[in-house]
């Protein structure tokens, strides 16, 4: 096969990003979400369910989703990762879990309102959603390869702002002609296209789908131009060289302060952000009172934003290294759910609005486009420092660990606004754990060196 130059391979990388977006932008945040909580919320006020506890209800239920689903994740990534790294063949790996990206994000289809399965809608999710990142641990272990050590933020940002603004492209498309209101009409007041029906919520259950073929089509310049180097493939050992490298690695962690601190750092801070992630639609439309519609010209301007500063960011992550972006991506991620915490439909710290005021929403809609700035900033640079602390010998077992650090508690941020929500009865309290997932993480920062574990500072 003809050689594949190393523009191509690093625009093939970044494809990724692409491709995989939509599960989050689509499924996660402004889509699927919500119409889960919605239909679950629907069918507990069926059952006499007061409409307030309702929908911390639903809330609930999809906190436990995905937090088993983040359990999954932690439990399995580092020995994944490093068996990867023994056995090499990425591609291999990539492919298997692309297959489940794929599958889990067809089986939404199967949620109608009138058959609609909590326990499967779940499941389905939790395939897709294991699918998505388990390709994203190989993929990104392939980033040193691609270029030096300290071009490796800009890269890592601009890979993210492609795959948000894959995220805006999904939205614009989704919500026009699919996506559809409570009149069975969408953004443009007509009915879903291809025929689906309204009634049967068809256009907005086609995210799952949409997303799917989303994929296919975008891993194509991935799978032409990103080929595994020989240096990227190693083939040293079977399962319990790997799984003896691995327990090696664990127990040496103690002892390298900085890649320890940043890994348990980001324990605490990408599980904050998943969090906003996967609340903030639900949160909106339960506090706010939001259409699906409303909701998803807010993931529009979220994506936007996290698109342009994610781009920005791998430009500063670039001239100052990435501690000083996280740092300041997650103080201003504290301070925005401050806000959102202390605002409801009439008031904010305290202060009335004016009767039917729109402030709120406002409010609402610059807080999203700060997530998404912030949120495109802060992973981009997490990506960066990590790349920094990765042994290069073993990327795929590195990533494996930082895949762990963001799943290890991945089930903590919903498991917590789960339990708040369940004892307080209000969607609002049931955010604040998020704040102190962000402090714990930030103040972890102060012992990461930025540079990495072998640079002195």
């Amino acid at each position: 096969m003809a050689e594949v130059s190393a523009k191509k391979r690093i625009w093939g990388w970044m494809m990724f990003d692409w491709a995989s977006q939509p599960y989050n932008t689509l499924l996660l945040t402004f889509i699927f979400g919500p119409y889960f909580a919605e239909i679950v919320t629907d069918m507990m006020m069926a059952d006499g369910m007061s409409e307030n506890l309702a929908k911390a209800k639903a809330q609930e239920y999809w906190g436990w989703g995905l937090a088993v689903t983040g359990i999954v994740i932690a439990i399995t990534a580092p020995i994944l990762g490093a068996f990867a790294d023994s056995s090499g063949h990425r591609m291999a790996w990539i492919k298997l879990f692309s297959l489940l990206y794929i599958v889990g994000a067809f089986g939404l289809w199967w949620t109608a309102p009138d058959s609609f399965s909590i326990l499967w809608a779940l499941v389905f999710f939790g395939i897709g959603f294991i699918g998505m990142e388990f390709t994203t641990i190989f993929t990104n272990s392939m980033l040193p390869s691609l270029v030096g050590r300290e071009d490796t933020g800009k890269i890592s940002g601009s890979g993210f702002a492609l795959g948000y603004w894959g995220g805006v492209l999904a939205l614009a498309i989704m919500f026009p002609l699919f996506v559809e209101n409570s009149n069975g009409v969408t953004l443009l007041g007509k009915p879903p296209i291809l025929g689906l029906d309204g009634a049967m919520r068809e256009g907005t259950r086609f995210a799952g789908p949409f997303a799917a073929i989303w994929y296919i089509i975008g891993m194509i310049p991935f799978f032409l131009w990103v080929r595994e180097k020989p240096a990227d493939v190693q083939i040293e050992g079977g399962v319990g060289d790997a799984l003896n490298g691995l327990w090696a690695t664990i127990k040496s962690l103690p002892k390298r302060v900085s890649m320890f601190s940043f890994l348990t750092s980001s324990l605490f801070y990408r599980d904050a952000l998943n969090g906003l992630y996967g609340f903030g639609a639900i949160y909106a439309r339960g506090v706010l009172d939001w259409s699906i519609i409303l909701i998803g010209i807010f993931g529009v301007i979220s994506a936007i934003t996290a698109a342009i500063f994610a781009y920005i960011g791998g430009k500063v992550d670039h001239k100052t290294g990435p501690k000083p972006v996280l740092i300041g991506t997650i103080l201003t991620l504290v301070i925005v759910c401050i806000i959102i915490i202390s605002m409801t439909r009439e008031s904010l710290f305290g202060f009335a609005f004016s009767e039917g005021s729109n402030l709120p929403d406002i409010i609402f809609f610059v807080c999203g486009g700060i997530i998404g700035a912030a949120g495109g900033m802060l992973q981009a640079s997490s990506r960066t420092m990590m790349v920094r602390h990765a042994d290069p010998d073993r990327p795929t077992e590195a990533f494996g660990l930082y895949a762990l650090s963001g799943k290890a508690t991945a089930f903590l941020a919903p498991a917590l606004i789960a339990l708040a929500s369940n004892i307080s009865g209000d969607q609002r309290i049931g955010i604040t754990p998020l704040i102190f997932l962000f402090a714990i993480g930030l103040i972890l920062l102060i012992w990461v060196k930025p540079n990495g574990e072998d640079v002195d500072e």
